[in-house]
């Protein structure tokens, strides 16, 4: 079995609060927590954080509190460096690993059960970096993404012209995926980051999917509600999660 690192600072640009914000009258945070503890396949939870109010809700949980440095606790701060930071503090009180999952306190779009799928594909790969959850989203294709030019008029974010069969379909380009941002399942190698493929240095380049529907990381009201629709549709209710209904059965 291996740990998780959650992540989550308490400043927030998009939305105030959001991994304490309630979704279905529980803390966004609570989620992830909930996942990895009835995941199979980690052990321990850590929790870095640098809000009191976060470390209070991950202790109630069990998790072990890592401090995180100010430095990495501004809206400048980069996640990869956050996982850096973690992962070694994991290893300085626990020893080391091969395999350990990342959370986000912002991301409730998880189930323990597409953890463990990611741990088994990297225990019977060795070759992959890491497994990570992606979600469908061809409306957001680079095929339709613009920009606005120096000029202040709209322009391709893209060579559209390169490619194939782009057309005003918004599947004519094929599926898009995007990384959702619910879990990530780590080699210890990933946090060189040097070797890591750009914008998230941290999954290293052997990289292989998780597909689900619907996931994603919130920083704004619109996210918070998609995330509650989400978590109706997997079974969650204000009062009740899957979790108790297995455990009662």
């Amino acid at each position: 079995m291996y740990p998780a690192l959650l992540i989550g600072r308490g400043g927030s640009r998009g939305l105030p609060r959001k991994n304490t914000s309630k979704v279905l009258d529980r803390p966004m945070m609570v989620y992830p927590l909930l996942a990895a503890a009835n995941s199979a396949s980690v052990d321990e939870v850590y929790l870095s954080t640098d809000d009191a109010e976060i470390a209070s809700i991950g202790r109630s949980h069990g998790t072990k509190i890592i401090d995180r440095p100010p430095a990495l606790a501004t809206s400048d701060a980069l996640v990869e460096d956050v996982v850096v930071h973690g992962y070694k503090e994991m290893v300085r009180q626990r020893g080391p690993f091969g395999i350990f999952v990342l959370l986000l306190c912002n991301s409730a779009t998880i189930t323990p059960g597409i953890i463990d799928k990611g741990v088994a594909m990297l225990e019977a790969a060795p070759e992959l970096d890491s497994a990570l959850t992606v979600s469908r989203y061809n409306e957001y294709s680079p095929v339709r993404a613009r920009r606005i030019d120096d000029n202040g008029l709209i322009a391709p974010f893209v060579d559209v012209d390169s490619i194939p069969g782009a057309s005003c379909d918004r599947d004519s380009q094929g599926d898009v995926y995007f990384c959702d941002g619910s879990v990530w399942v780590l080699r210890d190698r990933c946090t060189n980051l040097s070797a890591g493929q750009l914008p998230f240095r941290w999954t290293g380049r052997r990289m292989a999917p998780l597909l689900q529907t619907g996931g994603l990381d919130i920083d704004n009201p619109d996210g918070a509600a998609r995330t509650e629709w989400w978590l109706r549709e997997n079974g969650f209710t204000a009062t009740t999660t899957p979790y108790d209904r297995a455990t009662s059965g």
